[in-house]
Parts: C-alpha cells; sequence; structure tokens
C-alpha cells in the first residue's frame, strides 16, 4: 500500500471516545512507571501513546503545549502531562497526571536511598557506584552538548554560555545571579538584536495520526480560556499549598531548623530550574552541599546515579538530596532515621514541584496568549544559553571528585577515567542510551572495585 492510502486511511479514522478520568488515571499511572530516559525520552514515550496509538490529542496540539512547557521553569515532562490532564479533565486531571508521574519516582527513590545508606559500603554496592560514577559524568556532558547544539545558535548566545561558565567555575557566583544577569541580556537583546535571539521550539506538526480527541480544530473547552477571577484563585490556594505546611514546619523546628530551610531552599530551586534538571543540580550542589552540609560532593553523585536509573523527573534527585540530609542529621532523633529521611524526601518533592502544578492550572491560558512574543521569548533563549555554561562547570565539577577522589595533589583514578571514556564514547559514539550505559559501567566498576 502506498504512503499515500496509508495516510488516507489514518485520516479516515474514528474520533476516539470520550475518555473517562478513570481511564486517564490508569494511563497516568503507568507513565510514572516506564517513564525512564529523562526527558527526551519521557515525551516520547507520551507522544506514542497520546498522539499514535490512542490519538487522545493531535500532534500539532501535543507540540503546541509542549512548547508552552519548555518556556517554564521546572521539569518539562511532567509539566507537559499536567497540561495535558488538564486540558482533557479541568483541574484534578492535571493534578492527577502530574501527581502519578512523580510518586513512582518518589517511594522508588526513598526505598534506594535507604538501600544506599545502609549498605553503601557493602563491596558490590560500592563497586556499582564506582562504575557509575564515571559514566554520571559523561552523561552531564552529553547533556551539555545535546542542550547547547540545540540552543547555541550564534556567537551572541556562545558568548553567554561562555561568560556563564566563567562566572560560576572561576568567580563562584551564585547561580540565581547567573540567570538573572542572562535574562536581561537577553530582554535588551531582544529589543536590540532581535534576530539573534529568535529561536523555533519544536517544529509544527507535519504528520497526522488520524482524527485525535482533541484536535487541531477543536476548540479550547471553557476551562481552558482565561479568567482573572479564577487565576486569582488558583493563586491564592497555590500560596495557601505552600504556607501552611512551612508554617508548620517553622513553628515545630523553627525557620532554622533543617525541615524548614530544606523547604525554603528547594522553593527557590524550584524557580530556577530553566533548562531542566542539570540546569539547576549546580545550584543544589552550591546550597546541599557548600552551604548547608546536607550531604558530601561524593553523596551527590550518587544521588545523581539513582536519579538517572528510576522512572519520572531527573530533578526527583532532590528526594535523595532531602533523605540524606535529614538522615545523616537524625532530625527526629536516633531512633527515627528512616522516618527522617521519607519526610524529608517527601517535603522536598512537595515544594520543588508545587510551582510546576500552577504555572499549568494558573498561568496556562495567560501564558499561552503570549507565546510567540519575542519579549516574553528573548529573556528564556538567553537563560538557555546560560545553563548550557552551568552544566559544563558541573561536568568539571564531577570530573575532578570522580577522577582525582583525594584531590590535585594524588594521582588520576585511571580505571574511572576509562570507564568515563568508555561511556562517552559509547553515548557520542554509538548512541546508547543512559540506562544501557548506567548498566555496564556499573558492572565493570563492581569487577574493578573487587580485583583491587
Amino acid at each position: 500500500m502506498s504512503k499515500v492510502s496509508l495516510a488516507a486511511d489514518e485520516q479516515d479514522l474514528p474520533r476516539p471516545e470520550a475518555i473517562s478520568l478513570r481511564e486517564a488515571f490508569w494511563f497516568w499511572l503507568k507513565l510514572g512507571f516506564i517513564s525512564f530516559g529523562g526527558p527526551a525520552g519521557q515525551i516520547s514515550i507520551m507522544h506514542q501513546e497520546l498522539v499514535e496509538r490512542r490519538r487522545w490529542i493531535s500532534e500539532r496540539r501535543f507540540l503546541h503545549a509542549l512548547n508552552y512547557c519548555m518556556l517554564l521553569p521546572g521539569p518539562e515532562a511532567q509539566q507537559l502531562a499536567t497540561y495535558i490532564g488538564w486540558l482533557m479533565h479541568r483541574t484534578w486531571g492535571g493534578v492527577i497526571a502530574g501527581l502519578l508521574f512523580v510518586l513512582p519516582s518518589l517511594f522508588i527513590l526513598i526505598a534506594l536511598s535507604w538501600m544506599y545508606i545502609a549498605f553503601g559500603e557493602v563491596p558490590v554496592v560500592a563497586g556499582l557506584f564506582y562504575g557509575i560514577k564515571p559514566a554520571v559524568t559523561a552523561i552531564v556532558v552529553q547533556a551539555a552538548h545535546r542542550i547547547g547544539s540545540r540552543a547555541l545558535k550564534n556567537n551572541w548566545l556562545w558568548a553567554i554560555a561562555a561568560a556563564s561558565f566563567t562566572a560560576i567555575f572561576a568567580f563562584n557566583v551564585p547561580f540565581p545571579l547567573i540567570i538573572l544577569g542572562a535574562a536581561s541580556v537577553g530582554y535588551l537583546g531582544g529589543r536590540f538584536a532581535p534576530e539573534k535571539f529568535r529561536t523555533g521550539g519544536h517544529s509544527a506538526a507535519k504528520k497526522s495520526y488520524g482524527l485525535a480527541l482533541i484536535d487541531d480544530d477543536t476548540p479550547s473547552p471553557e476551562h481552558a480560556r482565561f479568567s482573572g477571577l479564577k487565576l486569582l484563585m488558583l493563586m491564592l490556594i497555590g500560596a495557601a499549598l505552600w504556607a501552611l505546611p512551612m508554617g508548620i514546619l517553622t513553628a515545630l523546628f523553627g525557620w532554622e531548623g533543617t525541615l524548614t530551610q530544606m523547604g525554603w531552599f528547594f522553593t527557590k530551586a524550584a524557580l530556577l530550574t530553566f533548562g531542566g534538571a542539570y540546569a539547576v543540580l549546580p545550584y543544589v550542589y552550591q546550597g546541599a552541599v557548600g552551604h548547608y552540609g546536607w550531604l558530601t560532593p561524593t553523596q551527590m553523585i550518587d544521588g545523581l546515579a539513582l536519579g538517572e536509573t528510576t522512572p519520572g523527573p531527573l530533578i526527583m534527585v532532590v528526594a535523595f538530596v532531602g533523605f540524606i540530609g535529614a538522615y545523616v542529621l537524625q532530625v527526629f532523633g536516633v531512633d527515627h532515621v528512616f522516618l527522617a529521611g521519607a519526610v524529608a524526601a517527601t517535603l522536598v518533592t512537595w515544594f520543588t514541584f508545587l510551582p510546576s502544578f500552577l504555572f499549568i492550572l494558573a498561568g496556562g491560558p495567560l501564558v499561552e496568549a503570549t507565546h510567540n512574543e519575542l519579549k516574553f521569548t528573548a529573556p528564556l533563549t538567553a537563560i538557555t544559553a546560560a545553563v548550557v555554561g552551568v552544566i559544563l562547570n558541573l561536568a568539571c565539577f564531577f570530573g575532578y571528585h570522580v577522577l582525582w577522589p583525594k584531590g590535585f595533589s594524588a594521582s588520576l583514578d585511571w580505571p574511572s577515567a576509562l570507564i568515563a571514556i568508555a561511556a562517552a564514547i559509547a553515548l557520542f559514539r554509538f548512541k546508547r542510551g543512559v540506562i544501557q550505559v548506567l548498566t555496564a559501567c556499573a558492572l565493570i566498576g563492581v569487577a574493578v572495585h573487587l580485583l583491587r
């Protein structure tokens, strides 16, 4: 059968039946357990399931939603799930889709964090992490390359990336100031050199998979239209959902208490995740490792490795940070260290993802109307360029602690270096997936560690 007749057959497919909230619930739950592969893999899974197979939403509407989510701070794949759930089943649909995208990962990471802290010194487990750490370094380098190849389209953007790398590497400038500086440059650039700050999002749809439940010409539902009253109500509800747990933590532990400071710190982190999880990790490192001392640099690398191997957004590494910090500091006493870790992991997840829900549920109709205006997109273009430099700095940080674990005064750890090179070749040359690379490097690490 020719491609033309296949396309015609697809166009003739009947529009799917309306999907109940219960049916959607089971799909979003399944997605929460299979969403491996980082944002690219998660978005690909959603496209295959929602656009190609189930036809809940047309490709054009899917890409329109994705482009909007990419403008926001926060994990774009989780926000895309929230957006589609909201579009289909109002506020509860969005809340269910977004929560189920995160909850499986939270429970898995709590279990893995406990196993890590309890059994991390067992030779086999230590060997696994010995092999995973160099692989993570290569994965971060690949992330810088992937984002850079998409974002750095001209010399202006290259200069912003170089300046951000220099600022954080040589002068230890705080990440929020780098973001603010890049946004200011982008705003001015959008006014005085607009051609340098125009970036296209994902391209318009070129293929149809048949009539979709939410098709190209399906009118936006009533709840997706902008209303000042609805916006005000949702903002007040969001403020209450943030203030209530923060007030309880402050009352129980004081403002300087570990859990209170975790809530405040990860609230700020949630608003700085332009460019995905790799962009905010340097900020998390600066705070969690450098300022608060909740975990060590080595534990931070191990946490990222665990985050890479679990479903859900990579930014869920914050659950590991919260668990380890509260567990080690024994915030509930020596007899309740697991409970402390589990509560902290849950709290930091709440404070990290609450803004993402608000951006979609409250800001969706408002921001969609201004999606293609350069004065809004140019600062975000510059921020994305700055993020490339910040991620490269993160790769240098990881490389230093993995390849010279005892500092530059000691010798290079050659087995780690060879594992890192092999991982980079597998990722860049042979296009292997992250899970495959981590698994292979973990096995090599066990062999090397046990033979030493």
